[in-house]
């Protein structure tokens, strides 16, 4: 894993990229300019599958095969603004999913560790990243409730699946003063939060209501 500083250059799109930040970003309150550039920089389009390809700068979630979705743009950046993160971090994602939001987050922290339990999203994911040239990620088949022990602790964690509650494994690899961001809760009464870990204590604050597919346990091959 190399630990450089991060470009993606792909002026494919770009226009769409563009608009896309200005009217569904920038324009609904996020404001932090390492996240608006790192969103101008990924190409979306090449995480999502090719009949959606000509969907994949509007402002709502996508399927990706295998029961999952690649989160709507806002909702990447928001989430990676909600980190705050400054750019020295070590990241724990847990759902690589698509690959998408592991991307941006590669332009924003030091190291990306994932973890996506579906064997054949993990390789797709994999294969879209490398062919970005993007190499301070590090992605790993497993159970994302028992998180990536091995490489922690960990500034910041991101949850890209709902579990009912944030499991201690996991909140257990957050450094101290990191900060965790994750849906919560059953399907249909999902919340945002942010924790961030004080010691041995968990400050969190909700963010608001979202939809997200919920956390399943173990590893699938589809």
């Amino acid at each position: 894993m190399s630990t450089k500083e991060n470009m993606i250059t792909c002026d494919e799109r770009k226009d769409e990229r563009d608009f896309m930040v200005r009217s569904q970003i920038a324009a609904r309150g996020v404001r932090d300019r390492r996240v608006l550039e790192a969103m101008r920089a990924v190409p979306r389009h090449l995480f999502v599958p090719q009949s959606y390809s000509a969907e994949a700068y509007d402002d709502y979630p996508l399927p990706i095969g295998s029961g999952q979705t690649i989160s709507q743009p806002y909702i990447v950046a928001f989430m990676a603004e909600a980190l705050m993160l400054k750019g020295s971090e070590r990241v724990l994602e847990i759902g690589t999913g698509s690959g998408y939001q592991t991307a941006v987050l590669s332009l924003l922290a030091k190291e990306i560790y994932s973890v996506e339990r579906i064997a054949v999203l993990l390789e797709r994911a994999r294969a879209t990243l490398e062919a970005l040239k993007i190499d301070n990620v590090e992605l790993r088949l497993g159970d994302g409730f028992y998180g990536w022990a091995e490489k922690a602790p960990f500034d910041a964690i991101i949850l890209s699946a709902a579990p009912f509650d944030i499991p201690d494994t996991i909140l257990q690899q957050l450094a101290d003063g990191g900060k965790l961001v994750a849906p919560v809760g059953p399907l249909g009464a999902q919340t945002l939060v942010r924790t961030t870990r004080r010691g041995d204590h968990f400050d969190t604050e909700a963010l608001f209501d979202v939809a997200f597919v919920p956390m399943r346990p173990g590893v699938s091959d589809i």
